[in-house]
């Protein structure tokens, strides 16, 4: 985690813009996004891996294990406006919430070693969000950014590290039984990620944000 904090904020990291003016369909987002299939591609137009490469589930999160699984993130930093450091979290000015453009790519790893585009997630900073004249929480398709807030009272990082924002995984490439929305999915494994990945991540989730978003989303 300490590595993607450090490529986070190294990037370049300007304030991104705010929500479009009208609002993109599946569709859209799914014509918008299907290059990045191709992680290379990704990789190319300013999104960072994980250096930790850390595949989620929510068993490792501390959540249920039926729920499934959430993937490997991929960033874009000027997009989520990082600004601060872990002090003691993350903080930005990120408000983008255009899913034809998302902050956020999540990937699973296959049985060939490949990684498979399964979702795509924004994440804007409530702080920023706020101050941006927004009285309400973003929404995309009807749906509501779930609100991310750590409460001190658990053992579990429900933030995950970074201050207090909405985020919204859209799983546009993995079928998701439990909803198009949802956070995690039962149809995603992390089977195929190295042990040593799949031991650090088991740390996961607990206070002294060892976990990374994701989304996730939630992520």
């Amino acid at each position: 985690m300490k590595s993607l904090i450090l490529a986070l904020l190294f990037a370049s990291a300007a304030p991104a813009a705010a929500a479009p003016a009208s609002e993109p369909s599946l569709d859209d987002v799914r014509a918008a996004t299907e290059r990045f299939k191709d992680v290379k591609v990704a990789l190319a137009e300013g999104y960072l891996a994980d250096p930790e490469n850390i595949c989620h589930t929510a068993a490792h999160m501390g959540r249920d294990a039926k729920l499934g699984g959430m993937g490997i993130h991929y960033f874009r930093p000027d997009l989520l406006g990082i600004t601060a450091p872990p002090n003691p979290r993350i903080g930005g000015e990120g408000v983008h919430t255009d899913f034809r453009k998302p902050a956020i790519l999540i990937y699973e790893p296959n049985a060939k070693g490949e990684l498979e585009l399964i979702a795509v997630e924004n994440l804007v900073f409530e702080k920023a969000w706020r101050a941006s004249g927004k009285t309400q929480p973003p929404t995309f398709q009807g749906q509501t950014f779930d609100h991310m807030v750590d409460d001190p009272a658990t053992a579990e990082d429900e933030a995950h590290n970074f201050e207090p924002h909405y985020d919204l995984h859209v799983w546009l490439y993995r079928p998701n039984p439990a909803g198009m929305f949802k956070p995690f999915n039962p149809n995603v494994t992390c089977q195929y990620s190295k042990p040593a990945q799949m031991a650090h991540a088991g740390h996961a989730g607990h206070a002294g944000g060892q976990e990374s978003h994701t989304a996730h989303s939630g992520h």
